[in-house]
C-alpha cells in the first residue's frame, strides 16, 4: 500500500504489512538529489555534506572522502544504550523515516528510502537502543543504530532472531548500500524516535481512553452510584468537547440497566464516580491536542540541512529539534496518569466495603482477603506513574562542545509516557477485574446489555472469586483482555 501524502495517527491504528513508495514520492526525491548532486560541484561549503558536525563543522572534507564521511557518522553515532526498542516501535521509526524523505527536501537517493521500506516490508527490524538521545540535533543515536543496516553493520531482528545485518541482507539476496554525500545525515537528523514513540502512545491512549469510559461505567453499576451526573443540561452549561462526549458514552452504557432503576439512599456520589466526564474528557482533549502535534510532526521534514530545490538554497536550521514533542509528551504523561489516579479510586471505594458489598469483595471477608492487595498493586502503580510525570522537557545539558547548547530531552519524555500509558493499561484492568466482582456480588440484579456483555466475555479468561486465589494471574489476564479495542468484546 503506498504510503498517504498526509499520514494520521488513524492511518498507524489501521497498520499495514507492506508501504511502497508514491511515483510522486520518488520525483520528489529524485529531482531533490539531483539539485544536491549539481549544487556540489561548485566546490563551496555546506554543513554536514562536506564539513564535520556539530563543533567540527568548521572543518573542511576533501570530495573523494564524503562517502566515507556519511558512514563514520552513523558509525561514531551508534552510540544505544539500555533496553531493546520494542520491535513494533522500530518499525513505526521505519515508516516515520521513510515518509520523512519521501517529502523530498532531504538530498538523499531513491534507493536509500526504498531501502528502509524494504527493511519493513521483509520484517528486516534494525536493533534500536532506548537511552541516547537528548531530542534535539534529531534523535542521533537510536537512528544510527536504525540505519547501519542499510551499509551491512549493526544487528537486526529478522525470523524471529537476532543476527548481524549482513547476514540478515545476504539471507534477502540484498546488497550494502554505500551512502552519498548528505546521506548520514538525513538518516541520523530527524525526529522519528520521538515521534514513534509518541504515536505508539497515542494509538494505545485512544483505545484505553474507550475502555476507562467503559469500566468506569461498570463500577459506576457495581458502587450503585447514580446516572444523573452522566446527564446532557450538566454539560451543555461546560461545553468542554471531552466532557460532553464521555458523560454521553458513559450514559449510553448505562443505558437499560436494571440497577439504576433501584433505590439509591445517597445525595451524591464521590468524585471518582461523578466526575468522570470532566476527569476522562480533559485527558481525552488533551489526547485531542497532541494528536495535533504529533501529526504535524510526522509529516514534516526535521534534518538538517535541508535542500530546497524549488528555491535553490541549502539552508541549516533546526527543525530537528524536538521541543514541541518533548512538551507535548510531558502533557500527555501527566494527562493519562490522571486516568490511572482516578481509577485506581473507583477500585478503592468498590473493595471498601460499602453500600452493601463485601469488605474486599470477599464472600467470606476475614478467612479471605479478597481483592485487598489488588488495590495495593494499583496503589503502586499509580504512585510510579506520578514520579514518571516529573517532566524532561524542563531539563537541557550542553552538548558538542557548546553548539548544541539547548536540547529538548524529547527522547527521555516519549519513551516515559511508554511506561505511562502501559501502567494506566494494568490500573485499568485491576478496575475492570474489581468491578467485575461487584456486580456479580449485585446478583439477582443487572446491569445494562451493553456492560454486561463485557462482562461475559471477561469472564471467559477471569473467573469470579469466591474464596482466595492467585490473583496475579486473572490481573494478567485482564490486561490481556485490554488489548483489544472495546467494539472487539463489547
Amino acid at each position: 500500500m503506498e504510503l498517504p501524502e498526509h499520514l494520521t495517527i488513524d492511518h498507524l491504528i489501521k497498520g499495514r504489512d507492506k508501504i511502497t513508495l508514491s511515483d510522486a514520492a520518488k520525483g520528489r526525491i529524485s529531482h531533490n538529489r539531483a539539485y544536491l548532486e549539481n549544487v556540489l560541484k561548485d566546490g563551496k561549503t555546506h554543513y554536514g555534506i562536506n564539513t564535520g558536525f556539530g563543533s567540527l563543522c568548521n572543518v573542511r572534507i576533501g570530495d573523494h572522502e564524503l562517502e566515507q564521511l556519511q558512514e563514520n557518522l552513523v558509525c561514531s553515532h551508534a552510540c544505544g544504550m539500555g533496553d531493546e526498542v520494542p520491535e513494533e516501535i522500530v518499525r513505526l521509526m521505519l515508516l516515520l523515516k521513510v515518509h520523512g524523505l519521501s517529502q523530498g527536501y532531504s538530498g538523499v537517493r531513491v534507493e536509500i528510502v526504498q531501502r528502509l521500506a524494504d527493511f519493513y516490508n521483509r520484517g528486516i527490524s534494525p536493533v534500536v537502543y532506548e537511552l541516547g538521545s537528548l531530542g534535539a540535533s534529531g534523535d542521533l543515536a537510536p537512528l544510527a543504530h536504525l540505519c547501519m543496516p542499510l551499509f551491512g553493520k549493526g544487528e537486526v531482528r529478522y525470523k524471529g532472531g537476532k543476527m548481524p545485518a549482513a547476514e540478515a541482507l545476504k539471507a534477502e539476496g540484498l546488497e550494502p548500500i554505500a551512502l552519498g554525500a548528505k546521506e548520514g545525515l538525513a538518516l541520523l537528523n530527524g525526529t522519528q524516535f520521538m515521534s514513534s514513540y509518541m504515536s505508539w502512545s497515542l494509538m494505545q491512549s485512544k483505545k484505553l481512553l474507550e475502555w476507562a469510559d467503559t469500566i468506569g461505567a461498570m463500577s459506576a453499576d457495581a458502587f450503585m452510584a447514580k446516572d444523573e451526573p452522566f446527564k446532557h443540561p450538566i454539560h451543555r452549561v461546560r461545553p468542554h468537547k471531552g466532557q460532553i462526549a464521555t458523560a454521553q458514552r458513559i450514559l449510553n452504557l448505562l443505558s437499560g440497566s436494571e440497577i439504576q432503576h433501584l433505590h439509591k439512599s445517597q445525595v451524591q456520589d464521590p468524585y471518582s464516580f461523578r466526575c468522570m466526564p470532566q476527569v476522562h474528557g480533559a485527558t481525552n482533549d488533551v489526547a485531542d491536542t497532541v494528536t495535533n502535534v504529533v501529526e504535524t510532526e510526522i509529516n514534516s521534514v526535521t534534518d538538517n540541512p535541508i535542500v530546497f530545490h524549488d528555491e535553490d538554497a541549502i539552508m541549516s536550521g533546526g527543525n530537528f529539534h524536538g521541543q514541541p514533542l518533548a512538551l507535548h509528551a510531558d502533557f500527555m504523561a501527566i494527562a493519562m496518569a490522571e486516568i490511572g489516579n482516578i481509577s485506581e479510586r473507583r477500585t478503592y471505594l468498590l473493595v471498601s466495603g460499602q453500600r452493601g458489598l463485601p469488605p474486599f469483595l470477599a464472600p467470606n471477608a476475614g478467612l479471605n482477603s479478597g481483592f485487598m492487595i489488588a488495590q495495593y498493586t494499583a496503589a503502586a502503580i499509580v504512585s510510579q506513574n506520578k514520579q514518571f510525570c516529573t517532566p524532561a522537557s524542563v531539563d537541557s545539558i550542553v552538548s558538542s562542545n557548546g553548539q548544541e547548547d539547548h536540547v529538548s530531552m524529547g527522547a527521555n519524555a516519549a519513551t516515559k509516557l511508554r511506561r505511562v500509558v502501559q501502567n494506566v493499561q494494568r490500573v485499568l484492568a485491576i478496575e475492570l477485574l474489581t468491578a467485575a466482582q461487584a456486580l456479580e456480588l449485585r446478583r439477582p440484579h443487572k446491569s445494562s446489555a451493553a456492560i454486561e456483555q463485557i462482562w461475559t466475555n471477561l469472564r471467559k479468561v477471569a473467573s469470579f472469586m469466591p474464596e482466595d486465589d492467585i490473583l496475579h494471574d486473572k490481573l494478567m489476564a485482564a490486561e490481556r483482555f485490554l488489548d483489544a479495542p472495546v467494539t472487539a468484546v463489547a
